[in-house]
């Protein structure tokens, strides 16, 4: 390469550079400032340090603080705005580009910064409602202002949410929040709407229905449809078995004086006939009758009670 074509791109090299430095808005700005920092566009080092990019220690320069959300940065009050001096004033360190930008120009090529709640105080993560706005659904409305308790503060969905959290009487009524999940196939549009009977609060499979509150099976009962012999299950007979024909049964009790004897389940809460009659004659007196199924290890002391009620 000739020397004079060295010293001319020197020239233009040194020229250009001479140039960056003294008309930086004009030579390397990627884009118009926000409206609040035109008064800066021709003074680039404002904010940029050389070489380094814009400088947090040249934000708080006009941005103290102290007076973020309250003043301006000229010192004069903020007027119809709602401060909200403690999310910044309790900031573990003055990152202000962490989070904030400029050069409205390149928006679309530049990759969102996204605010990380590290940033704050352990005390100041528990005050979310500080910042954001509570929901203002119902459920929302029951609960604490300690959103931490269901949502992380990386993602508000998916919540991690705690039936604890709510009243007792709004845990009972399940469909108020899960309307559009309740089940609609034959068995639950039976049933009503206090899932808790079966379901737990944890998880809604697996499901434990206790059949043993209403009767309790035995080798003999295998099947459903020897009892429930249509769909809707609240409906069940006993005379599927052959020593349970309608005659002899009829006449079983009245022999014992028994003239209400369709609700089966009433007395016979399992195969214990015994159990059954000591149903009846705690009904005759009045007093309600508390099953306990015959393995269950409370059975014979209550049994020797009965017998000895029954003796008296």
């Amino acid at each position: 390469m000739r020397p004079i074509i060295k010293v001319i791109l020197a020239l233009n090299l040194t020229a250009l550079a001479v140039l960056v430095f003294i008309y930086p808005h004009l030579m390397v700005s990627p884009g118009k400032l926000i409206e609040d920092h035109r008064t800066s566009e021709t003074n680039c080092f404002a904010c940029h340090d050389v070489l380094f990019g814009a400088s947090s220690e040249k934000c708080i320069t006009c941005h103290k603080v102290a007076d973020i959300g309250l003043l301006t940065t000229k010192g004069a009050p903020k007027p119809n705005k709602k401060p909200n001096v403690a999310f910044h004033q309790k900031l573990l360190g003055q990152d202000c580009v962490a989070c904030h930008s400029d050069h409205e120009g390149v928006a679309v090529y530049r990759t969102k910064h996204k605010f990380s709640h590290k940033l704050l105080d352990i005390s100041s993560r528990e005050q979310c409602v500080a910042c954001h706005q509570k929901p203002k659904d119902a459920k929302h409305r029951q609960a604490s202002d300690k959103c931490t308790q269901c949502h992380s503060s990386e993602k508000w969905k998916p919540a991690i949410f705690d039936h604890k959290l709510l009243k007792k009487t709004e845990l009972e009524k399940c469909v108020s929040c899960h309307k559009g999940k309740v089940p609609t196939d034959k068995l639950h549009r039976q049933v009503s709407d206090k899932c808790g009977q079966c379901h737990s609060t944890e998880k809604w499979k697996p499901a434990s229905f206790d059949h043993a509150k209403f009767f309790v099976f035995d080798e003999h009962h295998e099947r459903c449809t020897t009892c429930h012999k249509t769909p809707n299950y609240k409906e069940y007979t006993c005379y599927s078995c052959h020593e349970h024909t309608p005659w002899k049964i009829k006449e079983e009790h009245l022999e014992e004086g028994i003239r209400d004897y369709e609700n089966c389940v009433s007395c016979h809460r399992s195969a214990d006939e015994d159990e059954a009659k000591r149903a009846w004659k705690s009904l005759k007196r009045g007093a309600p009758y508390q099953f306990v199924p015959s393995f269950d290890k409370k059975y014979k002391k209550r049994k020797k009670k009965h017998d000895d009620d029954d003796d008296d």
